[in-house]
């Protein structure tokens, strides 16, 4: 059995910048220059049974039972945009669909409890202020807008956003491989593990599963959430990020690979330097998370607005 084959290539796309890792990465900064608050490091993302929010716990313990090739595939037909064409379920602007997230509150993070545009100007912004180019903070703003899918989505699919215990384990949450065994190590709550129904099939329980060595990430079916989403989306949408923005989207939920290193037997030629590229945006996505951090949202659209316009995603988009 083959891997799905992946939506347009993001390289494909046009562009107007032409990122560079070298000078990027020359203005990198420390963990504790880009935290908006006095939280230490180890105090985020810290998941164990003991002190972990319930309804985290449950989240992914669902989410760990739920996530099966076979529920990705289904996802995939389900939110897919026509090729060439684009068209998906609903235009709106990305005002519009700022709108609608307003409301929505994700059950798997243990380190906010604000609304989420409120979390994407945060990262945006502290992108902006670390001096990094447009193209990435625009990213900043876009990267978890893929959980508008809760407007087609069900409790049943775990696309749940209406019913503030709603489940949304097809939302939001650490991602991992289906198709291949769970790694024991780097991927939270791995007790949850065994829950899994494919772990019990020999086409997808062994080390490589459904895919070759060295496959590659695009060849990869990664559990189906608001990072796939909003990658086939702004794909569709023909947005003009640059590949890298484009995988800080589609992997930032990635964890057992890029903070980890879990995978590493199905990397491929380039995966190496976008990893390096996910560590250097989560950062931002993690460290400004930050109910202290007020953003004057009337103060700053204006300027997103012009980014946005700028990238090709002013006006009515697909969804």
């Amino acid at each position: 059995m083959s891997a799905l084959v992946s939506p347009p290539s993001s390289s494909s796309l046009p562009s107007l910048d032409e990122p560079s890792l070298h000078n990027v990465k020359a203005t990198h900064l420390a963990n504790e220059d880009i935290k908006t608050g006095s939280k230490d490091d180890a105090d985020f993302r810290t998941y164990d049974q003991l002190t972990t929010p319930e309804r985290v716990v449950e989240h992914y313990r669902l989410m760990r039972s739920k996530q099966t090739v076979e529920f990705y595939d289904r996802m995939a037909e389900k939110y897919k945009f026509e090729e060439g064409t684009g068209v998906g379920r609903r235009k709106m602007t990305i005002e519009q669909a700022f709108k609608e997230l307003e409301s929505y509150v994700d059950a798997s993070d243990p380190d906010l409890d604000l609304p989420n545009l409120l979390h994407l100007l945060q990262t945006a912004e502290g992108i902006r202020s670390a001096g990094h180019p447009e193209w990435l903070q625009l990213t900043g703003l876009l990267h978890d807008m893929g959980k508008i899918m809760f407007l087609w989505g069900t409790g049943e699919d775990g696309q749940d956003g209406y019913d503030p215990k709603g489940q949304q384990w097809a939302l939001g949450g650490d991602t991992f491989v289906v198709g291949c065994s769970l790694p024991d190590e780097g991927i939270v709550f791995p007790e949850f593990n065994s829950l899994n129904p494919d772990m019990s099939d020999s086409r997808y329980n062994s080390k490589f599963g459904i895919y070759q060595p060295g496959c590659g990430l695009d060849r990869l079916k990664i559990a189906w959430g608001h990072d796939e989403y909003m990658y086939r989306m702004l794909s569709a949408n023909k947005a003009r990020l640059p590949k890298e923005g484009l995988d800080m989207v589609r992997y930032h939920s990635f964890y057992p690979w890029h903070a980890e290193g879990c995978y590493r037997h199905l990397l491929g030629e380039g995966d190496e330097e976008t990893m390096e590229w996910v560590k250097l945006f989560n950062q931002f996505d993690l460290y400004t998370k930050d109910e202290g951090n007020e953003i004057d949202v009337e103060e700053v659209w204006p300027y997103y607005k012009g980014l946005l316009d700028k990238y090709g995603l002013g006006g009515e988009l697909w969804w």
